[in-house]
């Protein structure tokens, strides 16, 4: 099939590799000049794992090409995916002027049929809009007798995983009332849907706000247990038991419930707050989203009241060392990363920081610049030389065996600060580390506390 998908950035481009590599033949349209040609010559803007090999094989192949001429991606898609940001608005309601600007554009050069398809993150209604926009676009041009249909085609990728994610998904909600629509869709997705049926049909309306309902729930469920965590910290629970105690029962499961120092990235934090305005709008006070929300926020500063109960509020003249940078592993994605908070609120305080993150260096770099309170540093291990402690913010994979000759040789005093609990604190304080975690008992035997 002949499809085309407006917007490359992590969605657009992760599907129409993955279109790609099944057969169709996909243009991806950008009005970025220099992100296309980057991506002519096999340079992907994002860290994703996978990623490059599969865009650089099928743009040789030429099942995929890159381009910034709309007419072009208009003429050659019967499907046509709108997959550009909506960021939060000054109001927290997602911004739809990119999404109804392809919409308009598809209008001005379409000459058939057109299925246009919603694979942006929106607000339920949106569909309407784009539909709507179409229309007008049409009527200006003297052309309604063009068919189109409007898709809502929710994406349930997660970063880090997104291509694995997109090969096998779990679910393929298809929003459309048309039976030819349907039929459309199936046929795209025929060749994901072969093991048994993944497809679910729905309302428009439905699948627009299933999307928003899923991040929430997995977003709420984040929350809950990092407030269970901070409770455990309270009453000298283990929060690690907890965690294996309620994830046994299979109504909840171990998914989303391991307690840290809060959710980020580019989903979670605008799917709540977005969902949360138009609960507002429509006169619904989101009691439940409100708290979600308020908890995460509060638990990004959750291993910094640690640091400053170790060593008081004025930290001038102390450096401490930071592993991970990004909101999570297997990703370069700082936006709404927990490590921004720490290391804002340590600099607020006069402290330096020597970071090190496996991808999101360049990112860091990018948001933060040259300043004399960062280091970014080439190794972990080269992070720890002369630091006060050890914060660490994102589980990356070559985190996870601690290594204590290198952390009591590197640091000025043997402390770790983990905000996503990689030790066993009993093996941790064995062997002479002083450890902070989240929600567990801290074993620290003779720590200056």
């Amino acid at each position: 099939m002949n499809v085309t998908v407006f917007g490359t950035g992590y969605v657009g481009l992760v599907q129409a590799a993955v279109l790609a590599e099944a057969g169709h033949r996909v243009a991806c349209i950008d009005i970025d000049q220099e992100k296309i040609d980057r991506l002519k010559q096999g340079q992907i803007p994002i860290f994703e794992p996978g990623l490059a090999p599969l865009v650089k094989r099928n743009h040789e192949s030429g099942n995929l090409i890159f381009s910034t001429s709309a007419a072009e991606g208009v003429a050659h898609g019967d499907l046509i995916f709108i997959a550009v940001g909506t960021p939060p608005d000054e109001d927290g309601s997602a911004d739809l002027r990119y999404v109804l600007t392809v919409a308009r554009t598809i209008a001005e050069h379409m000459e058939g049929k057109k299925y246009i398809i919603n694979k942006s993150t929106v607000p339920v209604g949106t569909a309407d809009k784009v539909r709507e926009e179409v229309t007008r676009t049409l009527r200006e041009r003297n052309a309604l007798n063009l068919e189109f249909d409007v898709i809502s085609n929710p994406e349930f990728l997660k970063e880090g995983s997104a291509v694995a994610d997109c090969m096998k998904p779990d679910r393929i909600i298809i929003g459309t009332s048309e039976n030819a629509s349907e039929q459309k869709m199936r046929q795209l997705y025929a060749p994901f849907n072969r093991n048994h049926d993944k497809v679910i049909v729905m309302d428009v309306r439905s699948a627009e706000l299933a999307k928003y309902a899923a991040n929430c729930m997995l977003a709420t469920k984040i929350s809950f247990m990092n407030e269970m965590a901070v409770i455990a910290d309270k009453v000298g629970a283990d929060i690690e038991a907890v965690r294996q105690g309620i994830g046994s029962d299979p109504r909840i499961g171990y998914h989303f419930i391991y307690p840290g120092i809060g959710y980020g990235g580019s989903c979670f934090p605008k799917d709540v707050q977005a969902l949360k305005t138009t609960a507002t709008q429509l006169g619904i006070e989101p009691k439940v989203l409100n708290a979600v929300e308020e908890r995460n926020h509060s638990q990004k500063h959750y291993l910094l009241d640690k640091v400053v109960q170790r060593y008081g509020d004025d930290l001038a003249g102390k450096t401490f060392a930071l592993w991970g940078l990004a909101f999570k592993p297997n990703t370069d994605d700082m936006r709404e990363a927990p490590a921004r908070v720490l290391m804002e609120e340590l600099w607020r305080r006069g402290a330096r920081v020597q970071a090190f993150d496996p991808e999101a260096m360049e990112e860091c770099q990018r948001i933060y610049g040259a300043r004399p309170d960062l280091q970014l540093c080439g190794t972990k291990e080269s992070a720890l030389t002369n630091a006060e402690a050890l914060i660490i913010a994102t589980e990356w994979q070559q985190f996870k065996a601690i290594d204590v000759a290198a952390v009591t040789s590197g640091l000025n005093t043997p402390v770790i600060f983990d905000g996503r609990n990689l030790y066993d604190p009993l093996q941790v304080a064995e062997s002479g580390i002083e450890y902070h975690c989240v929600g567990r008992p801290e074993m620290n035997s003779g720590a200056n506390q």
